[in-house]
């Protein structure tokens, strides 16, 4: 509430009344700062109520925000002070039945007086509800019954917003002499200060609820982008929201710590916004990644699994091995060669254990050795005979793509996915962020740093590195390593994830003091009971 201390002019001749209107001139001024600076819908709509009441010394107030669909005003804030009744805003949603602003019949409901106020538009001033023609005040009456109360003075004002449009009605009840205390009626000073209120509170709700609006468009846009580029990999649904999750579960316990080299860190609300756009963004540069290297399941992927051309060249080298074993069974004078077809064949067996060997390599599930290289080499110099000419059984793209040591992207497909982190920045850089969302660009985009600089796009290292994206980039590989739905990799257990990313803490990637918060506060076992599956969670 604004400040109540009154301060008279310095004019010798003002008069009481002048005085007193001068005050309540600054008092409403003072109001339509305060309102202006407010920024928590809730808080914003106490104080409508409770500055109204202030002035005009009334017992009580109700604020009603009009419905979306205009078709009725809501309960927002319920106040009455004799009965020591505070509901609404910061102390709860009111579950009251919305007033209609039309009856059953289709006629407009101009029986109540709130809402006969949103519907003219016009000021109404009662002095007693009990003696007053042409509204129904049989609720009012129900209320005083039930607590024992007695309605008598009413003002009920619209609220009009800069368009000219009534968002809402603020209905003042008892307004009491302040030096007896005795219920009064509202006078045409109160009433005249109650309009100019309503109508400031109207502009600040406005602008309150229009700045939600768009803070709430942005987010689901956000969350919109970050499930297409889920749904552009059928192996990756769910990974932006997973780690989005996870970040904010790990800022959240930072600023619950008080001990430890966190317990001076405190991320404030628009801080914590920041960090969970940045995180929702965060693979927004995946959108140019090529589907075929981000869902590049097995070495010889492109469009297609290549491996099925290397089954039709074993095929064709079996089958011209046979032919030319038949032929010259016939012209041996063998009449039955069919018999000695079928025989064990060093050379078949020697195609089939090739063709097995460059079916586990080509899953990527293993990591292979200088040995496995070296055969790989033997496997290409066989030759098959197709269109006339004799070709290598591996053409210098699959022999490079199978001789990948561990996993199944090749150096130049790994700086395709990396580049992502780089297109990502450049994207996000490129958007006109207000000033407490202006680090999403740089945050989003450092989450494959690494502590010892050896992290991508730019390099960072140690404290380079903001906290927010050392969060972040523990909440990626958390949720990588454990995710049940890579065609890559089997899913892993908890205890094994946890053993990896405490090598990449001993090797200077992963922030050291973050990990242990992590472990500490059990944040891997309440990611794992939501979002791993029963077998691969062997800690608790």
């Amino acid at each position: 509430m604004v400040d109540g201390h009154h301060n008279r002019p310095c004019h010798p001749f003002a008069t009481r009344e002048q005085a007193n209107q001068l005050d309540q001139i600054k008092r409403l001024t003072q109001i339509g700062v305060a309102l202006s600076a407010e920024k928590n819908l809730d808080r914003l709509l106490e104080m409508i109520v409770d500055e109204a009441r202030f002035f005009t010394h009334a017992d009580g107030g109700t604020l009603y925000i009009m419905t979306d669909d205009e078709t009725a005003l809501q309960f927002a804030i319920v106040q009455t002070d004799s009965l020591n009744i505070r509901m609404g805003g910061t102390s709860g949603k009111i579950t009251w039945p919305a007033v209609p602003l039309k009856n059953s019949d289709g006629t407009l409901n101009y029986a109540n007086v709130s809402a006969y106020a949103a519907l003219s538009g016009e000021v109404v001033n009662i002095p007693d509800v009990y003696d007053a023609d042409g509204f129904n005040f049989e609720g009012t009456r129900q209320f005083d019954r039930n607590t024992g109360y007695r309605s008598q003075s009413m003002l009920v004002a619209p609220m009009r917003n800069h368009e000219n449009t009534i968002i809402g009605v603020l209905q003042l009840l008892n307004a009491r002499d302040p030096s007896s205390g005795i219920v009064v009626p509202f006078s045409l000073e109160c009433q005249g200060m109650t309009e100019s209120l309503a109508s400031q509170a109207a502009v600040s709700l406005t602008n309150n609820r229009l700045i939600h609006d768009l803070e709430v468009l942005l987010d689901s846009f956000i969350r919109s982008i970050a499930t297409a580029i889920d749904e552009k990999s059928p192996y990756t649904g769910g990974h932006v929201r997973r780690v989005a999750e996870l970040t904010m579960v790990i800022a959240g316990r930072i600023n619950e710590v008080r001990e430890g080299p966190y317990a001076d860190v405190f991320f404030n609300d628009n801080e914590l916004k920041e960090l969970r756009l940045a995180a929702w963004l965060h693979d927004v540069g995946k959108i140019t990644t090529p589907e075929h290297v981000l869902d590049k399941a097995s070495k010889l992927e492109t469009v297609f699994n290549r491996m099925a051309l290397l089954e039709m060249r074993f095929e064709l080298l079996r089958r011209d091995h046979e032919i030319e074993k038949l032929t010259r069974l016939v012209k041996e004078g063998q009449q039955t060669p069919g018999d000695t077809l079928n025989e064990s064949d060093d050379f078949i067996q020697s195609l089939e254990e090739d063709y097995q060997f460059l079916l586990r390599d080509n899953s990527g599930s293993e990591s292979i050795a200088d040995e496995q290289i070296a055969r790989l080499k033997r496997i290409a110099e066989r030759k098959y005979f197709m269109d006339n000419q004799w070709r290598p059984l591996l053409n210098d793209d699959e022999l490079k793509n199978l001789s990948v040591r561990q996993g199944t992207l090749t150096s130049e497909e790994k700086n395709i996915i990396n580049n992502h982190a780089a297109v990502t920045y450049k994207m996000l850089s490129q958007l006109p962020f207000p000033r407490n969302l202006r680090h999403v660009a740089e945050c989003a985009a450092a989450h494959h740093e690494k502590m010892d600089g050896t992290g991508y796009p730019g390099g960072l290292k140690g404290e380079e590195i903001s906290l927010q994206s050392r969060i972040l980039a523990l909440a990626d590989v958390f949720e990588a390593l454990t995710a049940k739905d890579r065609p890559y990799k089997k899913p892993i257990t908890l205890s094994q994830a946890l053993n990896i990313i405490g090598r990449m803490v001993q090797d200077g990637h992963i922030d050291a003091d973050l990990f242990e918060l992590f472990v500490k506060e059990q944040i891997h076992v309440d990611y794992a009971r939501k979002e791993l599956t029963p077998q691969q969670i062997d800690q608790t």
